[in-house]
């Protein structure tokens, strides 16, 4: 299996599935002398690891207790390749010996299968979402180097389940249930992740993800957008079906005089263009969005057929999350960290800052 590998200067390739012994990732290309420890990677594993979701999480419990292999010496990273494995250590395998001659509808099973022959049913294998704790784990040795620069990294959810904030306190959203930027809209949120349970469905969403000090000049004119480059990278993460960067959609309804952000002396004066012009940073606040669908496990009836192609219907079980936020949010916020580091580092490889 290829494409296990991203980024091109600081890069992450990871291993492991869901059901199997751990997962784990080598980085590459981070520089030497970074301050670095297991506990920076445990803070933003925290965020993701099963049980921390509120209304919406699984009941599977896992540690996610991350082991720094190599690459780090005396607090600080060596400049070589930095390995971790985080071991599984709450799989129920049996869980899954129902439907393992079954495709589950939403899910990877029936394209899996197409492409390979063959599939581990018992949560997925590599498309299951667990295979994103390696991301984080990668996206936290990049916040490392980006803070070091002064940059900062948020991921917060601005709609649950058709449901959007009025208020954006995205520092304060760090610290708040499905990291919601506005404290007024948690209990209406927990409200429809409570309805949609009883009902045996799920729910989807919308996540921000911002950059804050982010110098000018990141990225390249043509192929390597850092726009292009930022929605590759959230959009490899298995629940998104959209990314938007800026205005988004909305720019396509809008009027040039409206979405162009005007420029005065002290800088711009909007951010439509979500810090991001020609393929380029512009030196405001990077803003994208992320679109995420309901998760696929439900425990109605659907229809589908099984490994031999003979109609049947499914009712999942197991243990399951309601939506994929807010576990995804540190997931999102590592891709957008390891794309910023690669850019950043990019540009010093060809002599154009120091």
């Amino acid at each position: 299996m290829s494409g296990n590998t991203f980024g091109s200067i600081f890069r992450l390739t990871t291993f492991g599935e869901s059901h199997g012994p751990g997962l784990g990732g080598v980085v590459d290309g981070c520089p030497a002398g970074i301050p670095l420890d297991e506990s920076m990677l445990q803070l933003e594993l925290d965020k993701r690891k099963p049980g921390q979701g509120g209304l919406a999480s699984t009941a599977r419990k896992e540690a996610d207790k991350v082991e720094i292999l190599s690459g780090v010496f005396e607090g600080k990273t060596t400049g070589t390749s930095i390995g971790f494995t985080i071991p599984n250590t709450n799989q129920r395998s049996h869980d899954y010996s129902t439907i393992k001659d079954v495709f589950r509808p939403g899910h990877a099973d029936y394209s899996f299968t197409a492409k390979y022959g063959f599939r581990d049913y018992r949560g997925g294998g590599r498309s299951s979402g667990r295979e994103t704790v390696s991301r984080v784990a990668g996206g936290a040795i990049a916040q490392e180097l980006l803070r070091s620069e002064g940059i900062a990294i948020y991921a917060y959810t601005v709609e649950l389940g058709g449901i959007p904030v009025n208020a954006y306190d995205f520092e304060g959203a760090q610290d708040r249930p499905y990291f919601s930027p506005d404290p007024d809209i948690v209990d209406v949120w927990n409200d429809r992740v409570k309805d949609v349970k009883s009902q045996g469905d799920t729910l989807g969403g919308v996540v921000e993800v911002r950059a804050t000090s982010v110098p000018a000049g990141l990225g390249e004119p043509v192929f390597d957008k850092l726009d292009a480059r930022l929605a590759y990278a959230l959009m490899s993460v298995g629940a998104v079906k959209g990314v938007e960067i800026g205005s988004g959609m909305n720019a396509s309804c809008s009027l040039g005089s409206l979405n162009n952000d005007p420029i005065g002396p002290d800088g711009f004066l909007s951010n439509n263009a979500g810090g991001i012009l020609g393929g380029i940073s512009s030196g405001q606040d990077i803003v994208a969005r992320a679109f995420i669908k309901p998760i696929p496990s439900i425990s109605q009836e659907q229809s589908t057929v099984t490994t031999d192609g003979i109609a049947t219907s499914l009712s999942i079980g197991g243990r399951h999350d309601i939506a994929a936020i807010p576990r995804i949010n540190p997931v999102l916020k590592a891709m957008m960290a390891m794309t910023i580091a690669d850019m950043l580092l990019l540009d010093r490889r060809l002599g154009v800052r120091d």
